[in-house]
């Protein structure tokens, strides 16, 4: 039995991605920050680079899922999702524009977030490839709350065609 001042851990899963400046150091600084600000980084997958989604006219990212254990309420987690965002740099000017860091909030354990600006699971990963592709890597067992399939079965059925290769 645990004590009752013993912290309940979530894993979550956070997507990052950068297509401004160092792009590779863009991913390890928001890694750095997430286990500072957010908790454990217990999983990540290997480095990707895609194709821009939405605005096809700008760099390539470099995109990469991380797991992480937390303590923060789903509230808390935008929260330091968006002070990381801010921290190095990111200003939001456009959709889909081109960023010095993105950092999206995929999944808070099996919970299923409907909020004003909060929407976990995120309501687009399964259409895109450079998403269930590093996810795949890290968590392809994993079922989507709301889909109900593992995320292998997301990926297989995604028509996303865009290239995805890892780094």
């Amino acid at each position: 039995m645990q004590p009752s001042f013993a912290k309940k851990y979530i894993n979550v899963y956070l997507g990052l991605g950068s297509n401004q400046g160092d792009r590779a150091a863009n991913l390890e600084t928001a890694a750095a920050l997430i286990s500072r600000l957010i908790g454990k980084v217990a999983k990540q997958s290997h480095v990707y680079e895609t194709q821009p989604w939405g605005n096809q006219d700008q760099e390539a990212f470099l995109n990469k899922v991380i797991m992480v254990n937390t303590t923060l309420d789903p509230r808390g987690l935008l929260d330091a999702v968006n002070k990381i965002e801010r921290e190095m740099g990111r200003t939001r000017k456009e959709k889909w524009g081109p960023r010095i860091i993105d950092v999206d909030i995929l999944f808070y354990g099996k919970r299923i977030i409907r909020d004003k600006g909060l929407e976990i699971p995120h309501p687009e990963l399964h259409k895109r490839a450079f998403v269930l592709v590093p996810l795949m890597e890290i968590a392809p067992d994993l079922e989507h709350p709301v889909l109900k399939k593992p995320i292998d079965e997301l990926y297989m059925a995604c028509d996303d065609q865009s290239e995805v290769v890892m780094l």
